[in-house]
């Protein structure tokens, strides 16, 4: 209680001095468009500021702006992006409460060029300064070719990230796990379903790539403000409308819809989406056979409300974001036979399954988020949100199989059939899984620029967390006439708990080329009872010489306090005494700006190295984490990672990524047989080379090509409960996905229709174009002499899918 007393005590001094700060400050209303010198395009991620003050704004997807300037004296007014020179106008005195319209047209400048944009002071972020930040745009995600439309696909070919199931949202960053992810969308942290077994399961990530404005994700180094994990984090915000727009799309794995708009004295914004997903095409492409019926649908809405007075509406909004999910999962398995070995010697596995599996997820998430502005140089931020998640796994389930010798003489007539079963046995699962998960948040935040050069963040967050896990489930196998690992858990779990979080830190521009940013994070957790604090600090600086090249270097202590999965035992316990896992941080980057064929390119070299200590070892089963729910274990990760994105083609972004790592573990738990040296994380993935490409017929921009490809060696895999193999395996397969889309876009001249529809998109895609046979997973089957055999469970087939996307 004591940790308690003194975080609500150090909240309430900051309240208290934010308040003291405040005065009320005349102000007027300055909005208008930005668009390129070539060609007239809008351009978005401008940064709009008054010159001598740290108010200022970034412009949407359209171009546009508006943000409150202060009144009363003449003011000069900057536009600043990377790649453009900026841009100085001066405009009269402005009286309070008047709003003006200011345009800007930039021109391009050789000498700065790449996709990152110059600080703002009123929340944009620089890339340049931040190790390991990339941001990304948005429109890229609506065109790229994906099974589902999914939002963190395109994570997939970013360097340091692993997303080797395209059924699943789920990603690795660096040798991390996914639940080692934070995920922000406009200020508000997203969880995910805690029981799904496998990618099949999955439904729709938070994530609505019809109503995102901004991405950023930063692979390690990232600076306090941000929360307590290990391994990265994808910041997004949501749009907020300044024109009405609507759009709706289907194919053959589902439909979304989205509209947007402002209300007419434009106090009001409305943005909202839904999404429905069927996954049947694809699951249907799946080794095993049978009867699926997965519906997934969600819907989301923003809405904000500017609230503040007559006079100047903008200083106060309120902002409310909600999203409900329902994921409905039910399979009938029929059959599934898989051939495995070499070309002289192969074995087949065929299983004859009956029963049902049937897993249902409903999720409720929500925030609302109070902004106010102070004065010019102290604004404050209150978000108070709300996650509720029921969730079901039932299932029955009874598997025969036959392990057999197959011909592989091509001269008989029994090729490819089989001669001579090594094994016979069944599997059986049951379950009755029921998990409830209640968290309630309320984070403070505060924002002070006394100078151009000087910016403070601060933030309380207290947090309350109730979750209840119902657990019934056995399993049995029956191997060669007799039963072995059967298992057994009948348990009610009840975690109630609170948690304190605080952070505070200083960014400060030394001179034109030099920024520090340093700061500590601190996490009270209730039911270990322990605090860890967590000190970060970045530096970066440009080339005095070379001003197209920009260094960056990050070191840090980053902490992860244990949610629910990391407690809980294969029998059931929750361990008390465990602790958060530690990870430091050292990353050394560069960025190199450059102009190639007329157009702007930029080259980015990441090194970095992650010791990690009081680690919880956990083993993959499909996309489940089974943690040992214990302390027991050190690990370290080394890499590199390299970047070059530009205008490949002219007009539209690409990009294609290198990374090398390696990461290593050591578990400490005598008598188990574990080895005892440094031995392969299950996420140790050595090489991986990502690419996304964007092309369109010459002199046709409305014909258009968008190409996805991933290579990676293999992941290491182990067989269950042998614990002296763990890590040593050399079942590893080269992962291979290529997606390929082409798509033509037909734009309609205003008035065209009834219905204001501006244009029309069919996209034709061919998803694993090379027809590549990709691991997910290892079945472990024994014969009669006790050998036991790894079966390849492998990911979807080549398949084609095809969109219409109309836009209003």
């Amino acid at each position: 209680m004591r940790y308690l007393r003194f975080w609500l005590l150090t909240g309430l001094v900051a309240l208290h001095g934010a308040g003291a700060w405040a005065q009320t400050t005349a102000t007027a209303t300055l909005s208008g468009l930005v668009r390129a010198a070539d060609g007239g395009a809008a351009l978005e991620q401008v940064v709009i500021g008054v010159v001598g003050t740290g108010v200022g704004t970034l412009t949407d997807g359209a171009g546009a702006y508006r943000f409150r300037v202060p009144a009363g004296r003449p003011l000069t007014i900057e536009a600043r992006r990377i790649g453009y020179l900026p841009l100085r106008q001066s405009i009269a005195v402005l009286a309070p409460g008047e709003a003006r319209t200011l345009a800007f047209t930039l021109v391009p400048d050789a000498q700065r060029l790449g996709d990152a944009t110059v600080r703002g002071r009123n929340g944009a972020s620089d890339v340049r300064e931040q190790a390991s930040l990339m941001r990304i745009d948005p429109k890229v995600v609506s065109t790229l070719p994906t099974p589902f439309g999914e939002f963190n696909r395109v994570l997939a070919t970013l360097p340091g990230v692993q997303a080797t199931n395209e059924l699943s949202s789920t990603y690795n960053v660096r040798g991390g796990n996914f639940d080692e992810n934070l995920v922000y969308v406009n200020g508000m942290e997203v969880y995910r379903p805690f029981l799904v077994t496998s990618g099949q399961q999955e439904g729709l990530s938070f994530i609505n790539p019809d109503l995102v404005e901004k991405i950023e994700f930063s692979a390690g180094g990232w600076q306090p403000k941000y929360g307590d994990k290990l391994s990265s984090v994808l910041a997004v915000d949501y749009k907020r409308p300044t024109a009405f727009a609507a759009s709706a799309q289907a194919s053959l794995t589902g439909g979304t819809a989205h509209l947007e708009a402002p209300s007419k004295n434009g106090r009001l914004t409305y943005l909202g989406g839904v999404r429905y997903k069927d996954s049947r095409y694809v699951l249907n492409a799946l080794p095993t056979q049978g009867t699926y019926f997965p519906r997934f649908f969600d819907a989301q809405a923003y809405i904000t409300a500017n609230i503040g007075p007559k006079e100047n509406p903008g200083r106060t909004t309120l902002g409310f974001l909600g999203n409900y999910a329902r994921n409905n999962y039910r399979f009938e398995p029929g059959i599934q036979e898989t051939s495995f070995g070499t070309i002289n010697s192969v074995t087949r596995l065929t299983v004859y399954y009956d029963g049902r599996e049937q897993m249902r997820y409903d999720t409720w998430q929500g925030s609302l988020n109070l902004r106010h502005q102070f004065t010019e140089n102290l604004s404050g931020e209150l978000i108070g949100s709300y996650v509720r998640s029921d969730e079901r796994e039932f299932r029955d389930t009874d598997a025969q199989y036959f392990l057999a010798e197959v011909n592989t003489n091509p001269d008989s007539r029994d090729f490819n059939s089989k001669v001579r079963e090594r094994a016979v046995g069944s599997q059986f699962l049951h379950s009755r899984n029921v998990l409830r998960a209640r968290l309630a948040t309320l984070d403070a935040r505060t924002t002070w620029t006394p100078t151009a050069s000087h910016t403070f963040r601060a933030g309380l967050k207290g947090g309350r967390e109730r979750i209840t896990d119902e657990l019934q489930e056995y399993s049995f196998l029956d191997s060669a006439d007799y039963v072995i690992r059967p298992t057994a858990l009948f348990t009610t779990l009840r975690l109630p708990s609170e948690r304190i979080q605080g952070y505070a830190q200083h960014t400060v521009d030394l001179d034109s080329g030099r920024t520090l940013t340093y700061g500590v994070r601190a996490h009270y957790w209730s039911f270990s009872g322990q605090t860890v604090v967590s000190p970060r600090v970045q530096y970066s600086w440009r080339a005095h010489r070379r001003k197209a090249v920009t260094y960056r270097v990050a070191a840090g202590l980053y902490q992860q306090p244990p949610f629910y999965r990391e407690l809980r035992d294969n029998t059931g316990f929750l361990n008390q005494n465990i602790r958060a896992q530690r990870s430091y941080h050292l990353i050394g980057s560069s960025i190199y700006e450059f102009k190639q064929w007329g157009r702007p390119f930029q080259l980015t070299l990441d090194g970095y190295v992650k010791y990690l200590t009081d680690v919880i070892p956990y083993n993959v089963d499909n996309v489940r984490l089974r943690y040992f729910a214990r302390n027991n274990a050190t690990a370290y990760a080394v890499g590199f990672d390299a970047r070059l994105n530009g205008e490949f083609i002219k007009g539209t972004e690409s990009w294609f990524s290198l990374s090398v790592l390696t990461t290593r573990e050591k578990i400490d738990q005598p008598g188990a047989g574990y080895p005892t040296r440094y031995i392969r994380r299950p996420t140790d993935q050595r090489l991986q080379l990502g690419a996304m490409f964007q092309d369109h017929l010459p002199g046709n921009p409305s014909v258009q090509l968008n190409f996805f490809n991933v290579i990676g060696t293999g992941l290491p895999f182990s067989p269950p409960e042998v614990p002296a193999f763990r890590g040593t395996s050399a079942l590893t397969r080269l992962y291979w996905r290529t997606d390929i889309g082409f798509s033509k876009l037909i734009e309609f001249t205003k008035g065209t229709a009834a219905v204001r529809l501006r244009s029309l998109r069919l996209s034709a895609e061919v998803l694993n174009l090379l027809g590549k046979n990709n691991l997910v997973s290892y079945n472990y089957v024994q014969d009669v002499n006790g050998f036991t055999y790894a079966v390849p469970n492998y990911l979807s087939q080549r398949l084609l899918n095809v969109r219409l996307m109309a836009q209003f």
